[in-house]
């Protein structure tokens, strides 16, 4: 519990301290036209509220990631303490802030056209695809799991559980697929401020709610588990490396490429360039708070006596490992046990909502990734049809994939967490170039140092993962200092040879 606290102040001063450092290299300029204005469409560019366009960021990159990913992260034990803060304050909100003040100068601009302005027209082109079929991983996930949840929640037990075992998806998760891809079509389609405006501030507010709830709770029973001075090593029952599996596990709440897909969509109603700070670093930073609230949660539940004391039976082992309950369950099994019948509300919102506002945003991100690519007016409704109705087309077949294969979500997911990472590779090394070109040195540190040990992430984890090449654990140091080493020498190389280039 101590190290929850130092944790959470950590992150509060990172956002003051460091947060006000970064905010002053990139120099806001607040009589600078914003394109919320320059390019206003009342579709997509629509100046709005400070505040709510800060919990419609919030809710954005959230979705269930700072919850399920701080579980499943926390499995490792107290080192991922360490990776949400260091991860958050250094990493994800300088690649938040800058990728969202990045857009905003540049007209509301996407990530592919950020990437390729400082990466080059080819990386442009390899990022437009990339985005494309990582923002659609990411809205057929979060189709899947609600619906799912939904339809068993509104089913026949014993029916659910025949389907289950027959192997069947049953009918009800089938309607309730239906019908979110239904509401999915509808807010990538309507004007930003109809939908998303309107009702993302309501769940961004009930996702808030429930954590300062459960930290409350924390708080007052402070139960006994471990803290980072008890040891970091890999408490995982399942074994494994820490490195690099926890920064692949816990990705929003301390990197997430998937948010700089987000912060443009905010960056085209965002009044004033002196509100990114708290917007997009600000948000940041609140994902972060909730990511380390549902880290502690779990370390206790994991390591702390809370399996047995939420009920789960102590001896429940299969092949002698013990069974972990999914995500899902625990968050509502600690919901309901600490916060009553209204924490098992807010439950629902934390699992059935929140990737529901994460799939719909994903999904309007192509769309208008894929008209800027292709440069389709997007003010005419009949032309975000045109768009849309391919996208929803190719999501249908990522869902049939995952209903019609045994383990398929878990087989899109696992691919989703590895191109997320990936693709804040592409983003820190793009904010890198930025910097270096606009700033003076040694400005270009900040993202520098992220994008150098993301990239040792990214390689290390598709080189040693089953998903990947396989190969054995004990290459991880090799290849985790040797792809580091080579992307730093290959920056320095390249700036020198612009900077020569420029002096000719």
């Amino acid at each position: 519990m101590y190290t929850l606290l130092i944790s959470m102040a950590a992150l509060i001063l990172g956002y003051l301290l460091y947060g006000r450092f970064v905010e002053r290299i990139f120099k806001p300029d607040p009589k600078a036209a914003t394109p919320a204005y320059s390019r206003q469409d009342g579709v997509d560019f629509i100046p709005m509220p400070e505040w709510k366009i800060f919990m419609i960021q919030f809710l954005n990159i959230a979705g269930t990631g700072p919850i399920f990913g701080a579980i499943m992260g926390a499995m490792f034990g107290p080192a991922c303490y360490l990776w949400i803060v260091f991860g958050c304050i250094f990493g994800g909100a300088v690649h938040d802030y800058l990728s969202g003040m990045i857009s905003l100068r540049r007209g509301g601009e996407g990530l592919p056209g950020i990437v390729g302005a400082y990466l080059g027209s080819v990386t442009k082109k390899v990022m437009l695809v990339f985005c494309v079929i990582m923002l659609l991983l990411v809205g057929a996930v979060f189709v899947y799991s609600p619906a799912e949840i939904l339809g068993e929640m509104t089913s026949d037990p014993a029916a659910w559980a025949a389907a289950k075992s027959a192997g069947v998806v049953p009918t009800s998760a089938l309607i309730w697929l239906g019908v979110v891809l239904a509401y999915y079509l509808l807010a990538t389609l309507v004007p930003v401020d109809k939908i998303i405006g309107k009702v993302y501030p309501i769940f961004a507010f009930s996702l808030i709610f429930m954590a300062v709830a459960l930290f409350v709770h924390l708080i007052s029973t402070f139960p006994a588990m471990p803290e980072i001075w008890d040891g970091l090593g890999n408490r995982n029952p399942s074994g494994g490396s820490i490195f690099p599996a926890l920064f692949i596990t816990i990705a929003c709440g301390a990197v997430s490429g998937f948010h700089a897909t987000q912060s443009p969509l905010m960056a085209r109603c965002l009044r004033n360039e002196k509100y990114g700070r708290p917007v997009f670093y600000g948000a940041m930073i609140t994902e972060g708070l909730i990511a380390l609230i549902w880290a502690t949660i779990s370390i206790w539940f994991f390591y702390g006596g809370g399996y047995v004391q939420l009920g789960f039976p102590a001896d429940f082992m299969v092949d002698g490992v013990k069974m972990v309950p999914s995500a899902p369950t625990i968050v509502s099994k600690v919901s309901r046990s600490w916060l009553g019948a209204f924490g098992s509300v807010l439950a629902l919102l934390g699992v059935v909502a929140a990737p529901i506002t994460s799939g719909d945003t994903a999904l309007r991100s192509v769309r208008l990734i894929v008209a800027e690519g292709l440069k389709i007016d997007q003010q005419p409704l009949a032309k975000r049809l045109m768009v849309s109705i391919p996208i929803f087309a190719v999501t249908g077949l990522l869902l049939w994939f995952e209903l019609a294969n045994h383990n398929g979500f878990m087989v899109v997911w696992q691919y989703f967490g590895w191109g997320n990472q990936t693709l804040a590779v592409f983003t820190l090394w793009a904010l890198t170039s930025f910097l270096s070109r606009e700033r003076k040195a040694p400005a270009f540190l900040i993202t520098l140092i992220p994008a150098c040990f993301m990239t040792s992430v990214c390689v290390t984890f598709i080189c040693t993962a089953k998903i990947g090449l396989g190969l054995p654990v004990a290459a991880i140091p090799f290849i985790g200092y040797g792809s580091a080493a080579v992307a730093l020498i290959l920056f320095f190389v390249l700036r020198g040879r612009r900077l020569r280039n420029k002096t000719v």
